[in-house]
């Protein structure tokens, strides 16, 4: 049996050698690692978003490649693309960065939309298929996409399809006071990443998927997430409400929070706690509402305050 309280202890260990403060962010990202999904990280540059993502990377073992989204970037950029061999006489083919475990897509919306729906089959099928042939990818998959919400020049506005594919969507956030001076302090050498050793396995990741897999879900907590999700869809300042992947994806990410705090089971806090990361980037309002200086979060604490709490029967 895996200590998980170790593993997660020890990865927070190794991160912090990088990153100062930030263990929220790290636990949500855990939890996505987890659940099996996808991260939307939105936030100015220059806090920290790269080196968070490759110091996982690193810290859990797994594959890690950087893709820099720009105009110019082709779909085969990402996936791969068929050449032929002379010496063999026949076509081969060269995977692309997308074939790692933890994929960085650096300023996706900078890509072109033919080059972001690239992504589409990777995120949703853990597969690519390039000329016919279809290839699995590795397991863990995930991808962090990082986009800064300010800068609009030269952007290509991720589709909702796309978007609905983001597990939960975050900020990095500027670091306190006293956070940002210790990063004066921090080693800063190139070398600093290069020094976090992996203090998990691959294995052991996916060990860890398959536990967060028997976390207990008690009928009423269901019921309470569907209420949810289907109360976006019935807001009246809302034009397009979750989907039923923003259901699933909240009820894996609530179950992987519960076992990332040691627990077998799932709180109704949990649902409250990751249903504005989870769920606020799937809704899209009324642009009477957006006039009114409404947006997807006061419009999901509105929902949540008028959906009763379950208590929940713990032990199943």
């Amino acid at each position: 049996m895996i200590d998980k309280d170790l593993f997660v202890k020890k990865i927070e260990e190794s991160v912090s050698k990088v990153i100062v403060g930030k263990k929220d962010i790290l636990e949500k990202l855990l939890v996505v690692l987890f659940a099996g999904g996808h991260v939307l990280i939105e936030d100015a540059p220059g806090v920290g978003k790269t080196t968070m993502v490759h110091a996982l990377a690193r810290s859990t073992g797994c594959s890690f490649k950087r893709i820099q989204f720009t105009p110019d970037l082709l779909p085969s950029d990402i996936t791969g693309v068929t050449v032929y061999n002379i010496k063999q006489g026949e076509f081969e083919f060269k995977h692309g960065p997308i074939t790692s475990n933890i994929i960085l897509a650096d300023e996706i919306n900078r890509g072109s939309p033919k080059t972001q729906s690239s992504l589409l089959e990777a995120m949703q099928e853990r597969q690519i298929t390039v000329d016919g042939n279809t290839w699995k990818l590795p397991e863990p998959f995930m991808v962090l996409a990082t986009q800064n919400p300010i800068e609009y020049e030269g952007t290509f506005p991720l589709p909702e399809a796309q978007i609905d594919r983001f597990s939960i969507r975050i900020s990095m956030g500027y670091p306190t006071y006293n956070e940002e001076k210790s990063i004066l302090n921090k080693d800063r050498s190139d070398k600093a990443l290069e020094n976090i050793q992996p203090v998990i396995s691959v294995e052991e990741v996916l060990e860890m998927r398959r536990q967060v897999e028997k976390v207990h879900v008690d009928d009423s907590v269901q019921d309470y997430i569907v209420k949810l999700v289907r109360g976006t869809r019935e807001h009246k300042d809302v034009y397009l409400g979750c989907s039923p992947r923003g259901t699933l994806a909240l009820f894996c990410n609530c179950r992987a929070l519960a076992f990332i705090r040691g627990r077998e089971y799932v709180l109704p806090d949990d649902v409250k706690e990751l249903a504005f990361c989870t769920l606020a980037h799937r809704i899209i309002l009324k642009s009477e509402a957006a006039i009114q200086g409404k947006d997807q979060c006061s419009v999901l604490a509105e929902i949540l305050r008028n959906i009763k709490v379950p208590v929940a029967n713990i032990n199943g």
